[in-house]
C-alpha cells in the first residue's frame, strides 16, 4: 500500500511596503539665516510664538532647523506645500498632519511621522502605515542626570547597565535603553504617561534588540525596533509598527532635503519577542 502523497501547504505570503524614511539633519545643514527666512514663511503662528520665547539663540536655532525639516519633508511625502501644511497635537502632544479629505495628493490617507532632537541634531520618521516613534541622543551629552534615567528602567536592564564599566561603555548601555525607550513610548502616543519600567530590552552587546518585553497591555510583535549611529556617537533609535507579513526597509537620508538624494538603505530588523 503506498503512502498518500504530501499536502503541499502554501507559503506565506511576504507583502513589500513602503520603506520607512528618515531624516538625519545636522543644524550645520542648514545656515541660521536661511532657517529664519524659511520658518518665517512655513512655520504657522503658534510654532512661531514657540520660537520666539526660546531665550538662547542655540534652542532657538535647533527648533527652527527642526520644524523646517518637518514641514519640508511633509511637502515632500504628502504633496502639501510647506506653509499649507496643518499640523495638530494630541491631548499628550504627539503631532499630526491633518489629512485632507479627499486624500493626500501624492496618494494615500495614511501618513504618520515623529521628530526627534538633541545636542545639535535633528531626526525625522515618516511612515505610510501604522505608527512610528524616533529618538536621537549624543553620546557625549552632560552626564548629570544619568542616575535618574536608569532608575526609571525595568530591573533587567538596570542590571545589564550595571554590569558595564564606569564610564563609557555604561553611558553608552544607558543611552541606547533609553533612546529605543523614548521612541516606543512616542509611537505609541503616550509620552511620559508610560512608565518605563513597565517595558524591557534585551540588547546585543554591540547593536540590535535581542527581545522585547512588551507593557501589560500591548500584545508581543507588533513592533519592529533598529538602533542607527549615523554619526560616530550619535545615536538613533526607531520604532516602527509593522504587520509579520510585511518586509520593510530603512531608507536613511542624511543633510536637508532639498532635493531627492539616494538615501542609504537597509533592512529593518524583524520583531522581537519576550526573552
Amino acid at each position: 500500500m503506498t503512502s498518500p502523497a504530501p499536502v503541499e501547504r502554501p507559503e506565506r505570503e511576504i507583502r513589500t511596503t513602503a520603506p520607512v524614511k528618515l531624516w538625519f539633519c545636522p543644524n550645520e545643514a542648514l545656515a541660521p539665516a536661511i532657517a529664519a527666512v524659511l520658518a518665517s514663511r512655513w512655520l504657522d503662528e503658534q510654532e512661531q510664538e514657540t520660537a520666539g520665547r526660546f531665550l538662547f539663540d542655540r534652542d532657538r536655532r535647533q527648533y527652527l532647523v527642526a520644524h523646517a525639516l518637518v514641514r519640508r519633508v511633509l511637502a515632500l511625502e504628502s504633496g502639501i506645500p510647506e506653509a499649507e501644511a496643518v499640523l495638530w497635537r494630541s491631548s499628550r502632544g504627539r503631532p499630526f498632519l491633518r489629512k485632507p479629505v479627499e486624500g493626500l495628493p501624492r496618494g494615500g490617507r495614511e501618513l504618520d511621522f515623529n521628530l526627534s532632537h538633541a545636542g545639535g541634531y535633528n531626526l525625522l520618521g515618516v511612515v505610510r502605515r501604522h505608527r512610528i516613534g524616533v529618538d536621537v541622543e549624543r553620546l557625549d551629552r552632560d552626564g548629570r542626570g544619568f542616575d535618574s534615567i536608569v532608575e526609571s528602567f525595568a530591573p533587567e536592564e538596570i542590571a545589564w547597565v550595571a554590569a558595564a564599566a564606569p564610564g563609557r561603555a555604561r553611558d553608552r548601555r544607558i543611552l541606547r535603553l533609553w533612546t529605543l525607550k523614548e521612541a516606543y513610548a512616542k509611537a505609541r502616543g503616550l509620552g511620559l504617561g508610560l512608565s518605563f519600567d513597565s517595558f524591557a530590552f534585551t540588547l546585543a552587546e554591540d547593536k540590535g534588540v535581542l527581545a522585547f518585553r512588551p507593557p501589560d497591555d500591548e500584545p508581543p510583535g507588533r513592533w519592529r525596533f533598529a538602533e542607527l549611529e549615523p554619526e560616530p556617537d550619535v545615536l538613533v533609535a526607531v520604532t516602527v509598527m509593522t504587520g509579520s507579513d510585511e518586509q520593510v526597509v530603512l531608507d536613511l537620508h542624511h543633510g536637508f532635503p532639498w532635493s531627492r538624494d539616494a538615501p542609504r538603505r537597509e533592512p529593518l530588523p524583524p520583531s522581537v519577542g519576550a526573552p
